[in-house]
């Protein structure tokens, strides 16, 4: 039963000629103010969410963006700025890259967020995606058997430091603590200071490739799972999820199918599913010029990707259009009647599922967000309102 509902803002500034025979992204660049101005676009989000019902908000971690899409590079710090805005709103990782950071430095920095925030920051980690970032911070992506291992080796490190009153770790990356004299004694194990309050810690992870390897490390240490609504294609949703579950049961934990994962999906309510569409179309086409050409939509084509850099090609180019996605059920558009229809097919489907996130896409204006964030909260939600009272009662 669907009684969580989140969303989630990547840090986007409000972007001009959207669309894919608008301007290329590589062809965006935008002032240090427009730049600085996407934090406080969060801070707008939460504000709004906040008092809407909506239980966690997300944000991304990214960095060197000069285009605009993705400008927040330190979730903790920006969740403690938010914690201090809002009253109720939980705010979520999504998700910090563990090989851009040193997993001893991550795992203080989310114990003082979880302590000062009284459990109200959600923790989230992944590997990265963009070359730029990961590569430029001296840590492998491009060699992405090297990125698999030092993320496994880093979240280790983060989960030991969690959990255990003093540890020590060797691996290929990190050798915690060195052994170093100190005090009259040779450095041997060291501990966490502080160690976060919440115990154990709920954390986060997106699925993408939904590998056996993938989906048994998180069960290993308690994940749960992001699926993207737009992996609906070709049952891909189905198949995380079974691999997901499959996971846990090795490990002796029986999941009813959605248990421990969120849905994610785009969505936009107008008067009419036509009208949604057509209002949205050229934010989605926006998102899919930012994310096609990082490969996370598997099936683009090289030459539907080099059409997204080119609006020449494009107007001849056969590319994903809004309408594939909400028929892949990906993008939720139309009236508040039919997402509520959907997300009800969605909730019986998956009995174990209580999580959605429902966001925009990459492109939307902070006064079109905001808006659609409040009617979906008070004319999509409600149909849910019964489910989650009772479930409270039990």
């Amino acid at each position: 039963m669907i009684t969580n509902f989140d969303s989630s803002y990547v840090g986007t500034v409000d972007m001009e000629n959207l669309g894919y025979l608008g301007t290329p992204i590589n062809d965006r660049w935008y002032t240090p103010d427009q730049l600085a101005g996407a934090l406080h676009k969060a801070v707008a989000y939460a504000q709004t969410m906040d008092g809407l019902g909506y239980n966690t908000f997300w944000m991304a971690e990214h960095h060197f963006q000069p285009e605009g899409t993705e400008c927040i590079p330190n979730l903790l710090m920006m969740a403690m700025h938010l914690v201090n805005k809002t009253k109720n709103l939980k705010i979520g990782c999504g998700f910090n890259v563990v090989p851009m950071w040193h997993p001893l430095r991550l795992a203080e920095d989310y114990a003082m967020a979880d302590i000062l925030s009284e459990g109200r920051v959600i923790f989230g980690v992944a590997r990265g995606y963009h070359t730029r970032e990961v590569e430029s911070f001296g840590n492998p992506l491009i060699d992405q058997d090297a990125n698999r291992e030092m993320f496994e080796e880093g979240c280790d490190v983060v989960f030991k430091a969690f959990n255990e009153e003093k540890f020590s770790h060797k691996g290929r990356f990190f050798t915690i603590p060195p052994e170093v004299p100190y005090r009259g004694y040779t450095l041997k194990e060291i501990t966490l200071v502080p160690r976060p309050k919440t115990l154990p810690v709920e954390c986060w992870q997106p699925i993408q490739s939904g590998s056996d390897r993938a989906f048994d490390f998180m069960a290993k240490h308690g994940m749960s799972g992001v699926i993207g609504g737009g992996s609906a294609e070709g049952g891909a949703v189905d198949r995380h999820m079974e691999g997901f579950r499959a996971a846990y049961a090795r490990r002796g934990i029986k999941l009813e199918p959605g248990e421990r994962l969120s849905l994610g999906f785009q969505f936009h309510i107008a008067e009419s599913r036509e009208k949604a569409m057509a209002e949205a179309g050229k934010y989605y086409e926006e998102n899919m010029k930012m994310f096609g050409e990082l490969r996370l939509v598997r099936a683009l084509s090289e030459e539907q990707i080099a059409a997204m850099r080119d609006p020449r090609l494009a107007a001849n180019t056969k590319l994903p259009r809004i309408e594939d996605a909400v028929a892949a059920g990906g993008f939720l558009a139309g009236t508040p009647a039919d997402i509520i229809e959907t997300l009800k097919a969605v909730e019986k489907r998956y009995p174990g599922l209580n999580r959605v996130s429902c966001s925009m896409a990459l492109g939307t204006p902070l006064t079109v967000a905001l808006e659609q964030l409040n009617r979906f909260a008070k004319e999509v939600m409600p149909a849910f309102k019964d489910t989650k009272l009772a479930v409270a009662a039990q």
